[in-house]
């Protein structure tokens, strides 16, 4: 049986295809111009390359086509969410935020939105509903949450927040939208940063967001068009052409990180493992009525400092890098960075080895147990 999801994958990689003219590249030509031919009354052509740019258009259509909504480039995740933030908030609203997801949000809201006169409200994941939603304009939301790995009930978060009379934005980054779908579990915005694994090569920075709410779209469009946060025409063929092998890679990934978990989980060295793929962690339940996979992403903590150190730095096939989702497993950490997570916390991203050489590995540089 084809689910739908097997169905976005296949006509994916045929939406320019079944579009061509004798003749024409299969592939996506690159368009780089910051002028074109413009003469007379400028209505219905493309003017200027601030606000118009045919590799972007063909980005979102294969964006809009995983997400089932119209979706808005930028230059990178963060671009994004300060394009929602700005659109949409102004002096007086409320901003809740998760205490423990992407640090940047949170240094963004401080460092800027606050001295507008934005409140900034934070809570952890785990308690993300107490205290309710009622007065809060927007309410941010990261599921899985990075590093933590923590879940959040998307429909029953959904619906506490538009009875409160506030927008649900759900950033999907370490999901992507063949993992979950927020917005079809009411969420308002979906944003993310396709840096990670939908370009999948560790070479671009890019991120989008998604909302079948039409003045959110038409807000956020003028954002990008008028702060100038656009995407680079190269980033964007670059992250098309990743686009197109990334459900691919996540089944290699999913299933990777899942048998390496399951071997971690008996290792005398992990003194804690989350993975939402675990039938003992404390998110599966809610991992398998929202996700339909169990991500890529391992927590592991080691006994201290040094161990995880000396772990990243020895196995030789590990990226010590502050990203994830690429082709290459890598890790991190993440206290080095502030997070609240124990010194010898390390985040893996698994990647696409095969599995065996991948484990002999990552099991010969972890501490002997």
């Amino acid at each position: 049986m084809i689910d739908d999801t097997d169905h976005r994958a296949a006509s994916l990689l045929h939406l320019r295809g079944n579009t061509l003219s004798k003749g024409d590249p299969v592939a996506q030509p690159m368009t780089l111009a910051s002028m074109y031919h413009l003469p007379g009354d400028p209505a219905g052509h493309r003017g200027y390359g601030r606000m118009d740019n045919p590799v972007w258009d063909a980005l979102e259509e294969a964006l809009e086509h995983l997400e089932g909504a119209p979706c808005t480039a930028f230059p990178s995740g963060m671009g994004a969410i300060s394009a929602v933030f700005f659109a949409i908030l102004k002096s007086g609203d409320r901003l809740l935020l998760p205490s423990d997801g992407y640090y940047t949000s949170r240094v963004l809201a401080d460092r800027f939105l606050k001295q507008l006169g934005v409140e900034i409200v934070t809570r952890p994941t785990t308690g993300f509903a107490d205290g309710g939603f009622e007065g809060f304009r927007l309410v941010f939301a990261e599921t899985p949450s990075n590093p933590g790995l923590d879940l959040l009930d998307l429909a029953a978060t959904a619906e506490a927040v538009h009875a409160a009379g506030g927008l649900l934005v759900v950033d999907n980054t370490t999901m992507t939208p063949y993992g979950q779908r927020p917005l079809d579990l009411g969420a308002d915005v979906v944003v993310a940063a396709d840096t990670k694994a939908p370009s999948g090569h560790s070479d671009v920075l890019l991120g989008h967001t998604a909302t079948n709410d039409p003045e959110l779209h038409a807000a956020i469009r003028d954002w990008r068009k008028l702060s100038g946060a656009i995407p680079g025409p190269f980033e964007c063929w670059l992250a098309l052409r990743g686009i197109e092998t990334l459900e691919l890679r996540l089944a290699r990934m999913w299933s990777n990180a899942r048998a390496i978990a399951l071997r971690l989980e008996g290792h005398g060295a992990v003194r804690k493992i989350r993975f939402p793929g675990l039938f003992n962690d404390p998110a599966h339940n809610l991992a398998s009525k929202q996700m339909r996979g169990p991500g890529f992403l391992i927590g592991l903590t080691l006994a201290s400092e040094g161990q995880a150190e000396r772990f990243i730095d020895t196995c030789p096939m590990l990226r010590p890098a502050t990203s994830f989702g690429g082709l290459h497993s890598s890790a991190e950490r993440r206290a080095r960075w502030g997070d609240a997570v124990a010194p010898g916390f390390v985040r893996l991203s698994v990647g696409c080895e095969p599995l065996e050489p991948l484990w002999k590995a990552i099991e010969q540089s972890l501490p002997k147990g």
